[in-house]
């Protein structure tokens, strides 16, 4: 494959936006997933993004054997499906490709490094908000930036992003942003699961900006006895200012309490519970949240979507 062919591993919101846009530009984009209702859609009707007649082909797949020679791919399934995506991107890329994991919570790269080699896998971090419609239509609820690290190999795939119309940005310090992010999905999105709202409208609510900033210094907090220097000074106010931003958004951890899909609680808040046990700290509303979200019944109604929405 050439520099103009890019690999989405991921069928949900993320996944359908990138292929969209991607698209757009001119790239042509494989899609690979697991989500028998969903690939067929894909491959009849197409990815486009609410509000915009335009309707974008694209190669839709269960079978990683059909998207062999890839030498980049985006890694957008839920870090519960990270293992298996790992598996299928060995057959995948090519010896010098490169799996980029824009991914919720933590965890994700140490998986797919253990398949597919330290060298092959990068990782990146984006604030976009997208709402998965249907299979292949996705709405957009909010911008923000996709930030890359500071790799030599990512330069062509830093330059499809940008064509795409996406906010680029390459950084040093990646894990900074990968905590920073880290720290708004543990406000957000178990907040927003539980009460079954979207962003904008925890802000609505004293009771729930009370926890919001909670969780927010509970996060900040941990990353701060790990060592880890935050890309914001206020780690409420950061909170704050994405829930505006994606007001209108549902959560990619709401969306699947609604469709009765597997949470990614244990990569996030639960991520911050264990490493505050590791290094005696105490985060009792990072625990509460985490208990609360993994007693939701688990519906399954379907679970088959994969996707990082």
């Amino acid at each position: 494959m050439t520099n103009n062919s890019i690999l989405i591993v991921g069928t949900g919101a993320l996944a359908t936006l990138f292929a969209a846009r991607l698209s757009a530009a001119g790239i042509f984009v494989t899609m690979l997933g697991t989500w028998e209702a969903g690939l067929a859609s894909l491959s009849i009707t197409g990815v486009r993004v609410d509000g915009d007649d335009q309707v974008f082909h694209v190669h839709a797949t269960g079978n990683p054997v059909d998207c062999k020679g890839m030498r980049f791919a985006l890694v957008l399934v839920k870090t519960w499906q990270t293992e298996r995506a790992a598996h299928q991107l060995r057959t995948c890329l090519t010896k010098n490709g490169v799996a980029l994991s824009l991914q919720n919570g933590l965890g994700n790269e140490p998986i797919l490094a253990r398949s597919l080699g330290l060298s092959r896998v990068a990782v990146g971090v984006t604030t976009l908000g997208a709402t998965l419609l249907a299979p292949g239509l996705v709405r957009l609820a909010g911008e923000g930036p996709v930030s890359l690290e500071s790799l030599p190999r990512l330069s062509p795939l830093e330059e499809m992003i940008h064509r795409a119309g996406f906010t680029v940005e390459m950084v040093e310090d990646v894990q900074s942003l990968v905590w920073g992010k880290l720290v708004v999905s543990s406000v957000i999105n178990p907040l927003t699961a539980i009460l079954r709202v979207n962003n904008g409208e925890l802000l609505e609510s004293p009771p729930a900006r009370a926890l919001m900033g909670a969780l927010a210094e509970e996060t900040a907090m941990v990353a701060k006895r790990l060592g880890v220097a935050l890309p914001f000074p206020d780690p409420e106010r950061a909170v704050v200012e994405v829930a505006q931003r994606t007001a209108e958004n549902q959560s990619s951890m709401l969306q699947d309490i609604l469709r009765g899909a597997p949470t990614e609680i244990d990569a996030i808040n639960g991520a911050v519970v264990r490493l505050a046990e590791e290094n005696n700290l105490q985060v009792p509303v990072n625990r509460t949240v985490c208990s609360l979200v993994k007693a939701i019944p688990v519906r399954g109604k379907i679970a088959g979507i994969d996707g990082n929405i």
